[in-house]
């Protein structure tokens, strides 16, 4: 089934042997002794516990081929799950603030770009992500580090921990991207409260929501997401693997699409979490038992909530129309 993935963090796809591979070629020793044992620590409590080991996963990348290297592998595996567009965040700070250049990671994350929309025939662009626990002061230098190379990214995020960061601490630096054409999106409604999706749709204009299902705790801000048709970036699996829900059989991914909310299926952090954009779909849907109609929707919906121009949407619409009729599937 043709698809868009549009929350998909690029540290959050390097797996434990990427991971190995890099530490012994930029000889850097890591506190575990095999890949076994790395893999065996992905065992979360919460999203803080989460976050520990995901930086720490990150101080393998230290040059640009290392960019290079973990976005192509990303690419790779989701051009064999069938997705057509990819919206891929990437958190420069995690990487400057241990004397990565900002250079040496956008080069190599956009040549493994380039290199997938001419190989492997997928549209991808990047989003700037800044970390919420960090202060707003150290967003905007690294803002102002971007501009540069602002034609390599299309819009700015809000990611990290939600607790104790509310996404009014970003307001300035966000009104700034916005001025200069950035599309705007931001982490809410995770572990954080509705309120977070308020400030983040009322305070820094998101477009979109990334995470977003606890807006059903608030009946006034789901009729208000119905209505200005503001999409949502569910990821299943890391929802279960970090206690949103006990257990993905839990998970309101169909309360959500009942309500009418423009939801769709993303991987956030795969090499963690325990799967990319099709185990996604395949064990929500085993789990919660949807329907043909509804993964028509889903994908559908990745296509309406990504960031490409109306025009190229209704020829991905137009692909995942023929795949369904080819398999004789319902939509409606």
């Amino acid at each position: 089934m043709p698809k868009a993935e549009l929350h998909i963090h690029i540290e959050g796809s390097l797996e434990p042997e990427l991971i190995f591979h890099l530490a012994k070629r930029n000889r850097i020793a890591l506190p575990y002794p095999t890949v076994e044992a790395l893999r065996a620590a992905y065992a979360f409590t919460d999203l803080q516990s989460f976050l520990d080991i995901y930086y720490a996963g990150a101080g393998v990348l230290l040059h640009e081929q290392d960019f290079y290297d973990m976005a192509w592998a990303y690419l790779t595996r989701a051009a064999a799950d069938h997705v057509l567009r990819a919206e891929i965040f990437f958190d420069p700070q995690t990487h400057t603030a241990r004397g990565v250049g900002f250079d040496v990671v956008i080069n190599g994350l956009h040549r493994a770009i380039i290199d997938a929309r001419r190989r492997l025939s997928i549209s991808a662009d990047l989003i700037l992500c800044f970390l919420r626990h960090l202060s707003e002061e150290d967003a905007f230098a690294t803002f102002e580090e971007a501009l540069p190379y602002r034609d390599r990214f299309i819009g700015l995020g809000l990611d990290s921990g939600e607790q104790g960061n509310p996404p009014e601490n970003f307001a300035r630096v966000f009104a700034r991207g916005r001025e200069l054409g950035f599309r705007i999106v931001a982490h809410a409604g995770e572990e954080g409260p509705p309120a977070y999706i308020h400030a983040v749709l009322n305070v820094l204009k998101a477009e979109r929501i990334d995470h977003g299902v606890r807006c059903v705790e608030d009946p006034l801000l789901v009729e208000r997401l119905v209505r200005e048709r503001i999409p949502l970036t569910v990821c299943p699996l890391s929802n279960e693997k970090l206690r949103v829900f006990p257990r993905l059989a839990d998970h309101n991914l169909g309360v959500l699409l009942g309500h009418g909310l423009i939801a769709t299926i993303n991987s956030d952090d795969p090499a963690y979490f325990g799967g990319y954009i099709n185990q996604n779909f395949t064990a929500t849907f085993d789990a919660l038992q949807l329907t043909n109609a509804q993964a028509y929707r889903l994908a559908q919906n990745s296509f309406a909530a990504s960031f490409a121009t109306p025009e190229v949407k209704r020829g991905w619409i137009e692909k995942l129309d023929a795949c369904f009729e080819s398999f004789g599937a319902g939509t409606a």
